[in-house]
């Protein structure tokens, strides 16, 4: 069974399709060269499989594809020109060529290809001597770039690839593995693993996101939300917003109109730290930019605007947007102690 869907099985087969027609056009309307000098060499296979099925891969960025088939090609041509045995030539050239793109950091496996191609010169890439670099090494190398950046951003793949931001950090991950963590962690490995490290970061902050929403089993917001909620209205006094704070003891009012929409909040910081007339309306003080939340949200999802984004309060809400409970800190950590304890 593939593990590739069908974007990807598309996108990798005609993909290299038009790479290949495109790279194989391009050096053939180029003028110059013997007349039997293939217009696409063979390393081109390989360099589509990487650009146009795995184009995350650090070994298919630009600097690599390009860097690793010219300078693998200079290396090959390099021995070629100066060893006549050409088994030893062949290995000299590839020798030398990972060794350079190693130490450039443009390490692209068709690079070897492209070293072994050059260092075992047909006559034709003899006659063209250190063109062949530029045509048709270079001139096919570039136009498959150009049409992986096209398949591969038209097709929903970002390419170049960027690492994507890691999920903002849920209570499984406040211990904060960081990129340098990683980094550090991948060094002392005994094989060095090709891929980058904010990548293994994105992957480990999404995988405990994943299975702290396994652990909570999904549970909607509305299970474990305060429905005994007492709010304010705009047009009421200063006044009875501090008097019903006292009275319930909670240190956040959400502030509703006639349907009990959410239209601003009030905090005991609003209310008790600022010198204000009692006379004065809510409506005054209030704040407007409110997060709500609705009711059957999974609790996973709630917990990084309560963590990382600082939310102490949220407001909850039904599918038409009217105020049906609160979440607080407190019964998000308790659902929280309860899922981990299921765990342990």
């Amino acid at each position: 069974m593939s593990r590739y869907t069908t974007p990807e099985l598309a996108r990798g087969a005609l993909g290299a399709l038009v790479g290949i027609a495109v790279a194989g056009a391009t050096a053939r309307a180029v003028p110059g060269g013997p007349e039997m000098l293939p217009f696409i060499v063979a390393p081109m296979g390989a360099c589509a499989v990487l650009l146009f099925a795995v184009p995350a891969s650090p070994l298919a960025q630009p600097w690599p594809v390009l860097g690793g088939n010219l300078i693998s090609t200079g290396a090959g041509l390099g021995a070629h020109w100066l060893v006549d045995d050409v088994l030893l030539a062949a290995a000299l050239g590839v020798g030398a060529a990972i060794g350079t793109m190693m130490l450039l950091g443009c390490l692209h496996p068709p690079g070897g290809a492209c070293a072994l191609l050059a260092a075992t010169a047909t006559p034709a890439i003899q006659e063209q001597g250190v063109l062949f670099v530029l045509t048709p090494v270079a001139v096919n190398t570039a136009a498959l770039l150009v049409v992986a950046v096209a398949v591969n951003n038209l097709t929903g793949r970002r390419y170049p690839h960027r690492p994507a931001p890691p999920p903002p950090a849920s209570a499984a991950t406040e211990l904060g593995i960081t990129t340098p963590d990683v980094e550090e962690a991948m060094k002392r490995l005994a094989d060095r693993l090709d891929v980058l490290p904010a990548d293994v970061v994105a992957i480990v902050r999404d995988a405990e996101t994943h299975a702290l929403d396994r652990r909570l089993g999904s549970i909607p917001v509305a299970r474990i939300m305060n429905r005994d909620v007492v709010v304010a209205h705009p047009f009421e006094s200063i006044y009875r917003a501090r008097t019903l704070l006292v009275q319930r003891q909670v240190k956040t009012l959400p502030v509703v109109d006639d349907e009990r929409h959410v239209i601003g909040v009030v905090s005991i910081i609003d209310l008790f730290t600022r010198d204000l007339v009692e006379l004065e309306t809510v409506d005054s003080i209030m704040r407007t930019d409110v997060t709500t939340i609705l009711e059957d949200t999974p609790v996973a999802e709630l917990v990084p605007a309560m963590t990382s984004e600082g939310y102490k309060n949220v407001p909850v809400v039904d599918a038409e947007d009217r105020l049906v409970g609160m979440i607080t800190r407190g019964e998000l950590i308790a659902v929280l102690h309860r899922a981990l304890l299921g765990a342990s």
